[in-house]
């Protein structure tokens, strides 16, 4: 689902090279009205629905941060006020990272015994049943509705006409020098806090550059997708933090600490060193440089729009 709306967003973004801001308004209401479905759709199960609206919600944080310049204080409030939102929604989603965690560990070279896995997968089902139940709640669902409703009438009134490339391409460039400089300088000493905090960003990277794509060389477009990789990576690693500190002393997972702990310490070690090696590709440019070559694409796009 997540490749289809974000097919569809650079779709709507790509669509005319005369009415940017418009097109980015289309896929702000394409993100608003993918996160409506999933909020009304009473068949899904909570756990696909939670991961589904905090990514919907994620993306639509994202389109805030790059259109802050014009958009201005309601932009900040407005993002401000969605990630409340998504916090709220991640109780609910530990456990779920904590089992994606645990399938991950069947691929280390030291696996968990069969029974051993069917026993904490138990044990963090019923903690992700519990979280659901006391988070999910029905007023929770209805300020999530009454939020998108208002963002939805407050896109409608977007100054499109001050949305253009060259504005965009200054938060674009913000948020890759941001993502950059969180860049570790040891990757192997790095904690868990330092990559969560550049796997939010890498996120926030990787949904802007969807929105642009269509209008870049085609070299350029594929930067969303060396970002998802990196994301993936950094998310397997954000994953085992949660399994981690569900076997400390007195949490779920304790009795299994001494079993875990080796076996997550060797996986997160895996995906550091593959998280490396994509950043060091995917940040290689200066933001100067970066931003001059977003410049270069539009140009050409441009161009071949007037001929």
């Amino acid at each position: 689902m997540e490749g289809r709306q974000q097919s569809r967003m650079a779709e709507t973004a790509g669509q005319s090279v005369t009415d940017f801001g418009e097109a980015l308004a289309r896929a702000a209401l394409a993100t608003i009205g993918e996160a409506r479905q999933t909020l009304g759709n009473r068949d899904l199960a909570v756990p696909e629905a939670v991961h589904t609206l905090r990514k919907a919600l994620k993306r639509w944080r994202a389109l805030l941060r790059l259109l802050e310049g014009p958009l201005g204080r309601q932009a900040d409030r407005m993002r401000t006020e969605a990630r409340a939102l998504t916090r709220a929604l991640a109780a609910a989603r530990d456990a779920q990272s904590a089992l994606d965690a645990l399938d991950d560990l069947g691929k280390a070279q030291a696996p968990l015994s069969s029974t051993t896995i069917a026993a904490l997968r138990r044990r963090l089902i019923a903690l992700r049943e519990a979280a659901q139940g006391r988070d999910v709640t029905p007023d929770l669902r209805e300020r999530v509705a009454r939020y998108l409703d208002g963002a939805a009438r407050w896109v409608e009134r977007w100054p499109c006409q001050s949305i253009d490339f060259d504005t965009t391409v200054a938060g674009l460039t913000a948020t890759y020098r941001r993502a950059r400089k969180l860049l570790p300088e040891d990757w192997a000493e790095a904690d868990a806090a330092q990559l969560h905090a550049l796997r939010r960003r890498v996120v926030e990277h990787r949904d802007q550059m969807d929105l642009v794509a269509p209008l870049l060389p085609r070299h350029d477009g594929a930067r969303s997708k060396q970002a998802q990789r990196l994301r993936r990576r950094l998310g397997a690693c954000q994953d085992l933090a949660v399994l981690a500190r569900l076997t400390a002393p007195r949490q779920a997972l304790a009795p299994w600490r001494a079993r875990l702990s080796p076996i997550i310490e060797a996986r997160r070690a895996a995906h550091v060193k593959s998280a490396a090696r994509i950043a060091t590709r995917l940040f290689a440019q200066k933001p100067k440089a970066f931003r001059r070559r977003l410049g270069a694409g539009w140009s050409t796009r441009k161009a071949r729009a007037g001929r």
